[in-house]
């Protein structure tokens, strides 16, 4: 099957000095370096209405236009799933993501995934670019999540992503009483040994995290997260880094922290607690067609909601 993809951007003045290919991927991020290098040598990707090389330096400012073709092999397959619809129209899904469901099939996932559930509910995604998927949620994390259901929504609200117009924001549980909110501005790439995990590299992608209190208990801390840059694992590595690891998060949890003088109750709740404690609680973003701003948000799932009230019994 053959798909097209129609994109328009301009590099920021901040990239001023950066390989082409290397400025493609930080705005690209749904699509690998390398493949972004075999467009330009293509001359599927035009800077200022020319074709350039990947290793030309850019000043910030240029136009960049991409009019690439690829060939996909689609092998999913429409299941019939639960699908918790928020919003449908002819142009995006909004979908309510419970806790366990992955996104994409893949190595270990080849079904039950949302993926095919959507294309049980719209098969006409089977022809969209990872089948509508704009932004993706972890296996394990919750929430709102958008799927385009056209090719012009689709490039349209990868647009929106790259410009950074989508707002996100996320609850999490944090271990740890964080004194105030802030943001956290620290590069995230591959782990440089464990090629599975993400972390803070000086090599990595620039990545942005603003968050603020919403309740501080005895040990620990409900935080709101806004996503500036949408990095693999953003929130978890972020939060990581600074010491104050999501409750839950068997990849960047580290050693389970429990605090001094707790119940056994609540000793069992935080070791048993399934997943790592983040709910993406809000979505916004331009629709593609009408241009007008449109949010839709979801309250804390029923297992985020039984861990503060744990935690606010401790903090009694």
């Amino acid at each position: 099957m053959i798909i097209e993809e129609h994109f328009n951007t301009q590099i920021p003045a901040d990239m001023a000095g950066y390989r082409l290919d290397k400025a493609l991927a930080e705005l690209f991020p749904s699509y690998s370096r390398a493949r972004l290098q075999q467009w330009i040598r293509d001359g599927q990707i035009l800077v200022n209405d020319i074709p350039w090389r990947s290793k030309d330096k850019v000043k910030g400012g240029e136009d960049v236009h991409i009019m690439a073709q690829q060939t996909e092999k689609v092998s999913w397959q429409a299941q019939v799933l639960p699908l918790s619809l928020l919003y449908e129209d002819d142009d995006i899904l909004v979908i309510n993501k419970p806790a366990g469901l992955v996104v994409h099939p893949g190595a270990g996932n080849q079904d039950n995934t949302l993926v095919n559930a959507l294309l049980n509910h719209a098969p006409e995604l089977a022809q969209l670019p990872r089948a509508g998927i704009i932004h993706r949620l972890d296996k394990d994390t919750s929430g709102v999540l958008v799927v385009a259901r056209s090719l012009q929504a689709h490039t349209h609200l990868v647009t929106q992503l790259q410009n950074h117009e989508f707002m996100r924001e996320y609850q999490a549980v944090v271990t740890g009483v964080l004194v105030a909110g802030g943001t956290i501005t620290a590069p995230i790439g591959r782990h440089p040994t464990r090629r599975t995990r993400m972390a803070v590299i000086n090599k990595g992608k620039q990545a942005v995290t603003h968050y603020r209190i919403i309740q501080r208990y005895r040990a620990h801390t409900l935080v709101r997260v806004q996503l500036e840059t949408g990095r693999t694992h953003q929130i978890r590595v972020h939060f990581a880094h600074k010491y104050y690891p999501l409750i839950g998060d068997s990849v960047y949890g580290g050693r389970l922290r429990i605090p001094p003088n707790s119940s056994d109750r609540f000793k069992k709740i935080l070791r048993t607690f399934p997943r790592q404690a983040l709910h993406a609680e809000r979505l916004g973003l331009i629709h593609p067609t009408s241009g007008e701003w449109i949010e839709w948000s979801e309250p804390l799932p029923e297992d985020m909601q039984n861990l503060l009230l744990a935690l606010e019994q401790d903090s009694a």
